[in-house]
């Protein structure tokens, strides 16, 4: 059996760091066992439902690596869903209902107050023909729940083990709306059975329409996949996330907060497992280390924090060709590796990456408070060629003719060639400047 997953977000809004993990654990399962990934857009909401918000989550995916083998979109199969629904009224699984949504709460506030669980009551199998002639010519138009049997069921998830829900427990869910929509819990089960999907990973919130779902499977005729349930993210304070309220968005880390896309899938993909959190470069060293049986039943909780420190890490082990394409765009089209290399240590997100540029390509004002000890040491600056070598062999000159060390030495070389207390190391950065430039700064003249 070759193995098929699925991510199926619905085009409501935008997708936050809970919805990514899902589509990068999903995307793992799916690579380990050499099995395909399938995007399919849940899109029956049509009021909510927005083309660009469609648009961000395949930008999103693309940004993260998250490759989709194949792509499908619940508003193309209506036809599809009203074939099932047909079969199942005529097999006696779905049926009518007239309740409007007031007298529904009543129901279950009545239930609440005399502690019972908010079951429908069935009510509606109990109409006659003529009872629902009368509800229709009165202007009512029926919704369709599917009849459950009260049979237990029962599967072994791959995250929460053994589940079992007494079917006489569940409520009977609505699969049709009054306008005729078929709703998620329908077409989620028929798209699944359709595209012999073999696992569906989801949230926990979704462990009791499982046990829903697996009975329309059955109805359906379908084969019932193996499902895993995660721990739902939560944010650092532990409360929950939201697409509608853009709650850490995939789109605001990368485009506000510049987030390399392998910092957010080191961190999520490690994120509520027993693997500790390590920089990783590639999908594929992901891959390798992926397994859902690592997913522990704690709630993981998602720390902007520790994400950009692992972003500065993953930083200062990126060459040159990784990054090329995001300094170009920040208007550093002439950066090289050599550049790169001399002040990757110190970034924590690449467009930090234009301050170090402007300190050695841009006129600086210096720092030059001491100035006879920086004529001293700008008469011993090495002729050019330099080289990473340059550094050391200047500053042991200076030193020697001075008597200086330490920070005596180096920090009014530092604050007077880049304006700075701190930075990347001056090995790196004084051949970058450039012997007339460090002359000028040396001498306390902006260049």
């Amino acid at each position: 059996m070759s193995v098929a997953v699925r991510f199926a977000p619905s085009p409501t809004g935008l997708l936050h760091v809970g919805n990514v993990r899902l589509a990068l654990v999903n995307w793992l399962f799916a690579r380990k066992a050499g099995g395909n990934f399938l995007l399919r857009l849940d899109d029956t909401d049509e009021e909510r439902s927005k083309p660009e918000y469609a648009e961000g989550i395949e930008r999103d995916l693309t940004w993260l690596g998250l490759t989709w083998d194949r792509f499908a979109r619940e508003s193309d199969r209506y036809g599809r869903y009203d074939e099932v629904a047909a079969a199942l009224k005529a097999a006696g699984r779905l049926y009518p209902c007239y309740e409007t949504p007031e007298e529904l709460n009543l129901k279950r506030a009545s239930l609440v107050s005399q502690g019972r669980p908010p079951i429908y009551d069935r009510a509606a199998l109990r109409l006659t023909d003529a009872d629902r002639a009368r509800l229709e010519s009165e202007g009512r138009k029926p919704h369709w729940r599917f009849k459950l049997e009260h049979t237990p069921v029962e599967w072994t998830d791959l995250v929460r083990g053994p589940v079992h829900f007494e079917g006489s427990a569940l409520s009977d869910p609505v699969l049709i709306r009054e306008d005729g929509r078929p709703l998620y819990t329908l077409t989620s089960v028929v798209d699944d059975a359709d595209l012999a999907i073999t696992h569906v990973i989801r949230g926990e919130d979704h462990v009791a329409n499982t046990a829903v779902q697996i009975q329309i499977f059955e109805a359906v005729g379908g084969v019932v996949p193996v499902f895993a349930h995660l721990p739902l993210l939560t944010d650092a304070t532990g409360q929950g996330l939201s697409k509608r309220l853009g709650s850490l968005s995939v789109a605001s880390l990368r485009e506000e907060e510049g987030i390399e896309p392998m910092a957010l899938a080191s961190l999520l993909a490690k994120l509520g497992t027993s693997d500790a959190i390590e920089p990783r470069l590639t999908l594929d060293e992901l891959v390798a280390e992926f397994d859902i049986a690592k997913v522990s039943r704690a709630t993981p909780k998602f720390d902007p924090e520790e994400l950009l420190r692992l972003n500065a890490r993953i930083l200062h082990l990126l060459p040159f060709e990784r990054v090329a394409g995001e300094l170009a765009a920040l208007g550093l089209d002439d950066a090289d590796a050599a550049f790169w290399e001399a002040v990757r240590p110190n970034l924590s997100r690449v467009a930090e990456a234009r301050d170090w540029w402007a300190v050695t390509h841009a006129p600086v004002a210096p720092a030059a408070d001491d100035p006879a000890f920086l004529a001293e040491a700008a008469a011993l600056l090495p002729e050019e060629p330099w080289d990473l070598s340059t550094w050391g062999t200047w500053t042991g000159a200076v030193k020697a003719k001075t008597g200086r060390k330490g920070k005596d030495l180096f920090l009014p070389l530092r604050r007077a060639l880049t304006g700075r207390d701190h930075g990347p190391e001056l090995k790196n950065l004084l051949p970058l400047i450039g012997r007339t430039r460090a002359q000028k700064r040396l001498a306390g003249e902006t260049a």
